[in-house]
């Protein structure tokens, strides 16, 4: 079937975070909301279906995950990304953001540190500082609008580490890591005996060629150092819903992850997120050609208005996520005036770069996950803004 993604659908009053929680976020309401990570679009029509029946049962009670569950996610990755999962080291997660708790809490010491590579996904500080390690940045270098990796800084940092976490496809810059960067990046943390942790939710979400390397793929010795996060929530945009999967080195690392989650009884989906990633897995892939190339319509649209109309603001299409990074170091304000810029001039709702790299001045993150309509919308508000100051 044709899927419309031009279709503005109001989440307003819905109990969308992402609309209902503005007051709370930007102290109005009156912003066009492009910050927190789910998009403005009805997902595929095989999981509304699947859901649809499991509704209309009206029995919801405790739900057994079948083999089903975890087979058509190791399908997925083996089709997408030929990565051929051991499925007896999989395990269930509430979401990738609960399993970096857990990760941090069971695998580091107490007083530990954690290893991050900024700016990147400010839940890699809250979820490291929770349990009170401490957060090693390893910052990225940027020449001219591209980003990348200090290795210097990135191997002087893992000889304190015990934990690295990696955001791959990377949020919110939106880089695809080459083999051989992730080679590099796994093989450093062995030398110095730091496990990794990769965070693949954006996996799926990939642009202009660029093909995805799950790191456990590289080879059996980077496997056995690796731990990966996957999920279908932000790919078919399921987020409420609340489901992950885990991929472990080694039974040992499953079975102590298992037993936290069990001591708190928490081990099993709820009946509406186990229907929803099976058919989303065995259904969604026609439905997920058709947004890729919308999405990446949206970037170009960005890119090219702030080129033209906003010089002052840049930004690129990133080559993964829905998320774009834009640099408005050329408006001349420092994050607090950035901030209240966009929401009481430009009227948008938008994430502060700040909170993505503690150390970073002049940055916002948007959105592109919507209807081409709203960006115009948005887009033409921050001209505006931007011509008034």
């Amino acid at each position: 079937m044709e899927y419309n993604f031009d279709r503005v659908i109001d989440r307003a009053g819905n109990h969308a975070a992402k609309y209902d929680e503005r007051i709370k976020k930007f102290g109005t309401d009156d912003v066009i909301p492009l910050w927190i990570a789910d998009m403005d679009f009805q997902t595929a029509q095989p999981i509304i279906d699947a859901l649809t029946a499991r509704a209309k049962e009206g029995i919801w009670g405790y739900t057994a995950r079948l083999e089903s569950y975890f087979a058509a996610i190791r399908a997925w990755q083996e089709r997408r990304n030929g990565w051929k999962i051991d499925q007896s080291l999989m395990s269930w997660s509430l979401g990738v953001v609960q399993t970096i708790s857990a990760m941090v809490k069971l695998f580091t010491p107490e007083g530990g540190s954690v290893l991050i590579q900024t700016p990147v996904y400010s839940e890699f500080y809250d979820m490291a500082e929770a349990w009170n390690r401490n957060v090693l940045e390893n910052p990225f270098v940027e020449r001219d609008g591209t980003w990348s990796v200090d290795w210097a800084d990135f191997e002087e940092k893992l000889k304190s580490a015990d934990l690295f976490l990696l955001c791959s496809p990377h949020n919110p810059l939106g880089i695809v890591w080459t083999p051989e960067e992730l080679t590099r990046m796994a093989e450093l943390c062995m030398k110095y005996h730091v496990p990794m942790f990769s965070d693949e939710i954006h996996s799926d979400l990939v642009f202009h060629g660029k093909k995805h390397t799950p790191v456990a793929s590289l080879s059996p010795e980077i496997a056995a150092y690796v731990t990966t996060g996957i999920s279908g929530t932000k790919t078919f945009n399921l987020a409420g819903l609340q489901a992950s999967a885990v991929v472990f080195p080694n039974r040992h690392m499953k079975r102590v992850f298992d037993q936290y989650w069990q001591c708190m009884d928490i081990h099993r989906n709820n009946a509406f997120s186990l229907t929803a990633m099976e058919a989303a897995f065995t259904g969604g892939e026609e439905w997920l050609s058709q947004l890729l190339p919308y999405l990446s319509a949206n970037f170009d649209f960005v890119t090219d208005y702030c080129k033209k109309y906003i010089p002052e603001i840049k930004t690129y299409a990133p080559d993964a996520t829905y998320l774009m990074w834009l640099d408005c170091r050329g408006l001349g304000m420092d994050n607090g005036q950035l901030h209240d810029f966009m929401i009481q001039k430009a009227k948008l709702g938008l994430n502060d770069g700040c909170s993505f790299g503690r150390s970073l001045a002049g940055f916002m993150r948007l959105n592109a996950a919507c209807p081409r309509s709203v960006l115009e919308k948005a887009m033409g508000q921050l001209e505006a803004a931007v011509k008034a100051r």
